[in-house]
């Protein structure tokens, strides 16, 4: 029996994150650049990038297009993320990402990204059942490139399923909505994507629980929502758990929600309970948070801050 080892991250529409800082962001004036640097960046490669760090074996698998594509394979190497990228026409995007010291704000200013077509798509469809048939769990995540339809993240949950891998689908929009029809084995919405999802307002706790428990009953067995300042919830079939985070002071919000995806990932790889996963999640995250531009959590500090979160029972 071969090992079942590696998680793999999808990632079809990947970025090159450039991320400046500025002492005090003027609209409309000069602004001059204090500091600059770029990541390889998109959700899955973010998920994939924090499981590196917290020392799980993982694959990174999606497109790349043109020089910025390149840089993106690059630096996972550097990492030491394995990856298999398949080559697009035109160029990857760049997602510009403007941290404002003196609020403490980021402003995004993301790409479309390198359009693909239906060769293209089923040529990545062959490589995920391959690389499926070793994997652990799935992760897809981010945007779909212009060129893919909606429903693409359905079929590939329904590939992984077949081969009875789980996934884990963290998506906005129709990507979501199709892709939750799939039944992944969990979803990550914030809880806006989680309101556009099922069409309504949800203004309290009990309210936020009962849309998470609709889709657990649609076949997902987790689901994770994560609320900004107000934490994040985590509910399956018999438990919801309310994770209050830490006080930190906010940097940059970029890659928490990724963070908390890996952390997802590896509680569920430990075996670790509900209550156990809230907390991971939880503080991976808020770590994410406190640091600038897009720094993420390690395994050693979010082992270190794990007790700090407050757990709440519904």
């Amino acid at each position: 029996m071969k090992p079942v080892s590696p998680v793999i991250t999808v990632t079809l529409n990947p970025a090159l994150d450039k991320t400046v800082t500025v002492d005090q962001f003027e609209y409309g004036g000069l602004n001059r650049i204090k500091e600059m640097r770029t990541d390889a960046g998109g959700k899955g490669i973010n998920v994939a990038k924090v499981l590196k760090l917290f020392d799980i074996d993982v694959n990174a698998l999606g497109f790349t297009a043109g020089y910025q594509g390149q840089v993106i394979c690059d630096q996972l190497e550097k990492l030491g993320v394995h990856s298999a990228m398949i080559e697009a026409a035109g160029e990857t995007r760049i997602n510009l990402k403007m941290v404002d010291e003196s609020t403490k704000l980021t402003t995004e200013l993301n790409e479309q990204g390198f359009e693909v077509d239906a060769p293209l798509l089923e040529k990545f469809r062959e490589l995920f059942k391959t690389k499926a048939a070793e994997a652990s769990i799935i992760v897809l995540g981010g945007s779909l490139p212009p060129g893919t339809p909606s429903d693409y993240y359905r079929s590939l949950i329904e590939s992984a399923r077949a081969l009875g891998i789980k996934t884990i689908l963290d998506a906005d929009g129709e990507a979501l909505a199709l892709g939750v029809e799939a039944s992944p084995f969990a979803i990550k919405p914030n809880i806006h994507e989680l309101e556009a999802l099922l069409g309504e307002r949800l203004g309290s706790m009990e309210e936020v629980i009962r849309g998470a428990r609709i889709l657990i009953d649609r076949g997902i067995e987790y689901v994770l929502v994560s609320m900004g300042a107000e934490g994040s919830l985590l509910v399956n079939q018999t438990e919801a758990v309310r994770a209050s985070p830490f006080p930190i002071v906010p940097v940059s919000t970029v890659g928490a929600g990724d963070s908390m995806v890996a952390a997802m990932v590896y509680s569920f790889l430990e075996g670790k309970s509900i209550e156990e996963t809230a907390r991971w999640t939880s503080a991976a995250g808020t770590i994410t948070a406190s640091k600038p531009g897009t720094q993420v959590c390690t395994l050693h500090e979010v082992m270190e801050s794990v007790q700090m979160v407050t757990l709440t029972y519904y």
